[in-house]
């Protein structure tokens, strides 16, 4: 007797093969975008997010790509000749400052003929004799001058709007357009006529963006 297909709904209906393999199928493919999608995101602000989270890196052409880590810190203004003399430096004549004392006004009065002119400097003496001058700060020799009168003079400009002159000297070792260092020689202290009180000196002043500033503002003067 041939057997009858049953019609009662409440009987499970075998699932197809199709239905067996969409949904795992859907699932991996959505796995595997995702994945995608976060790699490529990493990769793409890899190299931004190192350089914002650490130091700040250089790339170094002589050795295949290797990052070097950049460490850039400000430069101090030292003193214009060898520290180890420090005990022996004098202060000639004061910065001209309008609201020093008026002792440190009085002396920072450069005489010539009866003429007064403030001071846009320190005149440094070491015992009275010839010392070797350096550069305070590393920089650019700006300007080279020979002047009998005033004295010879060696101008160096610096990063940040900064300028130093080192004036009443001779023997210069620099020319303009030389890159030195800090504490690099540069000359050997001298007299000059226009201050020959003064003696065997340096003249030496700082400059802040054109205008005259103490260098005691950077240095123990």
């Amino acid at each position: 007797m041939r057997e009858e297909k049953s019609n009662n709904p409440s009987l499970p209906k075998k699932p197809s093969k199709k239905q067996t393999w969409l949904w795992p199928a859907i699932y991996v493919g959505f796995s595997l975008l995702f994945v995608g999608m976060i790699w490529g995101y990493n990769a793409f602000i890899g190299p931004d997010s190192e350089v914002a989270d650490g130091p700040r890196t250089e790339v170094d052409g002589n050795k295949g790509g290797e990052k070097i880590a950049v460490t850039a810190q400000k430069e101090s203004m030292k003193f214009p000749f060898d520290e180890a003399m420090l005990d022996h430096m004098t202060i000639l004549q004061d910065f001209y400052d309008v609201n020093a004392t008026e002792e440190s006004q009085e002396n920072s009065l450069l005489v010539f003929n009866q003429t007064y002119e403030t001071n846009n400097g320190v005149s440094i003496s070491i015992d009275g004799a010839p010392f070797e001058v350096v550069a305070a700060m590393t920089g650019t020799v700006k300007e080279v001058n020979l002047d009998p009168f005033l004295g010879d003079e060696v101008v160096l400009e610096h990063e940040d709007g900064l300028v130093t002159r080192y004036r009443s000297v001779k023997e210069i070792l620099v020319k303009v357009g030389d890159v030195v260092p800090q504490g690099k020689p540069l000359a050997t202290t001298t007299e000059n006529d226009f201050n020959a009180t003064a003696g065997v000196h340096l003249q030496f002043e700082v400059f802040d963006n054109g205008e005259a500033v103490n260098p005691g503002t950077y240095l123990a003067f």
